[in-house]
């Protein structure tokens, strides 16, 4: 419970609370007016499907005691209005006064790529570290009582959250920051020690309409959110690195071949992973990491950096590469049959699509095979993308459905088909996974790709049960394969 008069945020953002309410109370907050209970404020947000100022009054009958609105909102009630110019930042940080705790330490990451292999690799650093962690992203929220799920919850559900991290003795919390929540404020208020950057390449268009809208809500992490007396930890083989940095005035830590912290000295596959020689913090190291996909040397990197930003000793962090252990859905071995293997990937923009194809070729003594599809209701600009990178990269392509949503699946499939000359078409997902795997030949490398982890497949408005990983798996097995 905390005073309104005590909510309004101690930074730039302007919140306009009338001068009676100093003895209010509020005992919770609400973006959805079914959910007000007495004493709550409750956020009348616009939306992009409905305007939460159209509930102001099933709020207040439910027993809101106070609505923030957008500045210019004007309503005939008689509970306080707090209004603000941007009023979802306002709430995110009249969440984070509200909830008031937060872990010592947090840390987050965003780029278009690799946020949540970083946010895996970064969390069993510091497990290995000793330290009480937890991790919140698109596998949900991890600690040793892992509950899902959101990239980047809304910022209510995000400082009780953290909040309740504290109480539970976690004092380590890295998070994945995603575009959308980064432009949605939802991460605002969070007090961060470290922020990463992985890279940056096509995505989520349909939402932010161009690049530039897209790089500025990543770059808002550094520019609006990261204290000048935190780290940021840049990518600096990225070619946006330097919009990135400028967007930070405080300490940076950069990696990657160019890199000036951690440096990319040299780097091969091997059959069980990555030889990698590093010069980290002018110090130079030889190790193997246990991981597939030369990509995951960048993840790596980008997870030492924030370890490191985060008061972790550079030759402890080292020891605990060994034992990293991949990302579920990343790259992610589901068996062999006929002498091919055939791997899970999430892989679904063109970017990392085309990095995922070059990296398996090098484990691909024969032939590199990839099932892939496009997502309905996304971005329609990376189909075509998809295609012509998928046929340039793999010798055999299979275009077939990933969540086609309320789309017409052909329609997307021909949309890929378009640019995919050669490429087969197979109009149902598990059938398209049946087949590659039953190409597959001596060497041979298949990857399925789009949907990783993900344990279901949406058609229509339903999610129905589906698991790219265990239909491979029992496809290999009745195919007299090994898992």
């Amino acid at each position: 419970m905390l005073r309104l008069i005590d909510m309004a945020p101690e930074t730039q953002i302007s919140v306009k609370i009338p001068s009676n309410s100093d003895r209010i109370e509020i005992t919770g907050l609400s973006t959805d007016s079914r959910k007000v209970r007495p004493g709550y404020l409750f956020a009348a947000l616009p939306g992009v499907k409905a305007d939460g100022r159209d509930f102001i009054e099933n709020a207040i009958n439910n027993g809101a005691a106070a609505v923030l609105a957008p500045e210019g909102t004007e309503t005939p009630i008689k509970i306080p209005l707090v209004t603000s110019p941007d009023a979802r930042a306002a709430l995110a940080h009249m969440a984070s006064e509200f909830y008031s705790l937060q872990p010592e330490i947090i840390a987050a990451v965003t780029g278009t790529n690799g946020k949540t292999s970083v946010t895996h690799f970064t969390q069993q650093i510091w497990n290995h570290l000793g330290h009480n962690t937890g991790s919140i992203g698109t596998l949900g929220l991890q600690t040793p009582n892992a509950t899902p799920n959101l990239t980047t919850p809304d910022p209510i559900a995000l400082h009780s959250t953290l909040a309740n991290l504290n109480k539970s003795g976690i004092t380590h919390v890295v998070l994945e920051a995603s575009s959308h929540g980064l432009d949605q404020k939802r991460i605002d208020g969070v007090k961060l020690s470290a922020a990463a950057f992985t890279n940056f390449s096509h995505d989520h268009l349909d939402y932010h309409g161009n690049v530039r809208n897209y790089l500025s809500a990543k770059a808002r992490l550094f520019s609006d959110i990261l204290p000048t007396t935190a780290t940021a930890i840049l990518n600096a083989d990225n070619r946006e690195y330097t919009i990135i940095s400028k967007a930070f005035n405080g300490r940076k830590l950069t990696y990657g071949k160019r890199g000036n912290d951690l440096t990319i000295k040299a780097a091969r596959p091997t059959e069980l992973g990555i030889r990698l020689q590093l010069s980290v913090m002018e110090k130079n190291y030889d190790l193997h990491i246990p991981l597939v996909g030369m990509f995951q040397t960048y993840n790596v990197l980008c997870a030492m950096g924030l370890a490191i930003a985060c008061g972790g000793d550079v030759d402890n962090i080292i020891e605990t590469l060994t034992e990293l252990e991949g990302v579920p859905g990343r790259m992610q071995f589901a068996g062999q049959i006929s002498g091919g293997k055939v791997y899970v990937d999430y892989a679904h923009t063109p970017d990392a699509v085309e990095n995922m194809l070059k990296a398996a070729r090098k484990y691909a003594k024969g032939r590199l095979l990839i099932v892939i599809g496009c997502g309905g209701e996304r971005d329609r600009a990376k189909r075509p993308l998809i295609g012509k990178i998928t046929v340039k990269n793999a010798d055999v392509t299979i275009i077939t459905d990933d969540n086609p949503r309320t789309e017409d699946p052909k329609e997307i499939r021909a949309a890929i088909m378009a640019t995919a000359k050669g490429a087969y078409e197979v109009d149902n997902r598990a059938s398209a996974i049946v087949k590659g795997i039953s190409l597959l030949k001596r060497d041979d490398v298949l990857i399925i790709a789009g949907k990783g982890h993900e344990k279901t497949q949406i058609i229509g408005e339903t999610a129905h049960p589906f698991d790219d990983l265990e239909i491979a798996r029992q496809t290999i097995i009745d195919s007299g394969g090994a898992v």
